[in-house]
């Protein structure tokens, strides 16, 4: 499965900010106007500063070796498939900012449309990911006991409230399975989605709300879950979200800029952790490295590589979804096509392959058909921020912007294939 398909399948599930034809939301409440969402709608918000440390880790130098020409599929005016080079189908979206590590060095790093390498950009639910490290880490300091803990040891709050609380873990929300009512899309601005992001207190709104499911028994993709999650660590901790990630993450790693998080309100001061970290992109890139080298980074286990393999290894279960890392996939031929004429040829002929994780379709023709999961993971966030990971490739690659008018597939089956 081509990875442009890919985006498109989960577009309804991915954006942080829910519909993409949102085009105006309002909450008299807040007493703020705010137009369609974008990669620096955090300025509108209060934040938590994270701080770099003393000593600043930076990549290796590239090297001779020049990507920027290397061709790319795109689309040309007339939507028609073409071959471009990398810099200029990038300069023809509205990318801000393009990076590619290999092997520790900086392979491409390019910035666009009026910004710099020392700007802070919302990565909206790459956010989401970010929450689950720290999550990891919080087990390891013994700050959470276990990701099986029901949600309301840590946030007692919450027992005053659905009594599905307190049969709600913190791996259910990890794996998007926390069966909160609760609609993604926030094209009205009365939603829950507008109400979370523009509005104020989170926990107070979270308290109030019903579940569709028992807790852990249907995957539904809510940045709502991993709001609670946030609060969950933030309770635990002790610290603000922000600052256990300067702490743990930003000062170990040796970033090379401070970055912020954004929070629901000054009064409340709760990180909206499904969507408030604002970053540069070089940094951004090294916690992709950090997940390539399982947790390990310049010599120092920083987090426990369990940790690691548990977030990146495919959830065949959950669309591939798992501990807020997304997996790759892709759909499996055979020199005949993709297509089986029942499961047991499917599965006897996946035995032969590369794969160690798929899933076996039944399609509406009556043929079968294989999903297989690949080495490679992402991160992803609204309006097609990326965080990109192959294993295999010892590759990192970081896409920060808007919505452009062609696709960024390449991300992945056009670029890193290449290189």
């Amino acid at each position: 499965m081509k990875f442009n398909s890919y985006i498109k399948s989960k577009q309804r599930t991915i954006c942080a900010l829910g519909s993409i034809g949102l085009a105006v939301a309002l909450l008299s409440s807040c007493g703020i106007f705010y137009k369609y969402p974008t990669i620096n709608d955090y300025t509108q918000f209060p934040y938590t500063a994270i701080h770099h440390g003393d000593s600043v880790y930076h990549f290796k130098p590239r090297g001779n070796n020049d990507i920027s020409q290397l061709l790319v599929r795109g689309q040309g005016r007339d939507r028609d498939t073409v071959d471009l080079p990398l810099d200029t189908y990038l300069q023809s979206t509205r990318t801000a900012a393009f990076v590619v590590i290999r092997n520790d060095s900086v392979l491409f790093e390019k910035y666009y449309n009026g910004y710099n390498r020392n700007q802070l950009i919302n990565v909206f639910s790459i956010s989401k990911s970010v929450t689950s490290l720290l999550t990891g880490l919080a087990i390891e300091d013994g700050y959470i006991q276990s990701v099986t803990d029901p949600v309301t040891k840590y946030v007692p709050e919450l027992l005053s409230g659905d009594a599905k609380f307190q049969r709600l873990t913190i791996e259910d929300l990890l794996n998007m399975r926390s069966g909160l009512k609760f609609n993604e899309n926030y094209g009205s601005r009365f939603s829950k989605m507008a109400k979370l992001y523009y509005g104020k207190n989170q926990l107070g709104q979270i308290k109030k709300m019903k579940f569709a499911h028992e807790p852990g028994s249907v995957y539904e993709y809510q940045s709502v879950t991993t709001a609670l999650l946030g609060i969950v660590l933030e309770k635990a901790t002790g610290k603000e979200l922000g600052k256990y990630l300067e702490e743990k993450i930003w000062i170990p790693l040796g970033m090379e800029h401070d970055a912020t998080w954004s929070l629901d309100d000054e009064k409340h001061r709760s990180a909206k952790a499904y969507q408030g970290l604002n970053l540069t992109a070089i940094d951004l890139a090294k916690i992709g490295q950090l997940y390539l080298n399982k947790g390990k980074w310049n010599g120092k286990q920083i987090i426990n590589p369990d940790w690691i393999k548990k977030s990146t290894t495919p959830n065949v279960n959950n669309e591939g979804y798992q501990y807020q890392w997304y997996s790759m996939d892709e759909w499996y031929y055979t020199k005949d096509g993709p297509y089986f004429p029942d499961s047991i040829s499917a599965a006897k002929a996946m035995q032969q392959t590369k794969y160690d994780y798929y899933d076996i379709k039944k399609q509406r023709n009556g043929k079968w058909c294989v999903l297989a999961y690949t080495n490679a993971f992402y991160a992803m966030g609204y309006m097609k921020q990326v965080l990109y990971v192959d294993p295999d490739k010892k590759v990192v690659v970081v896409r920060i912007g808007e919505i452009g008018d062609v696709e960024l597939g390449f991300i992945a089956d056009e670029l890193v294939n290449k290189l």
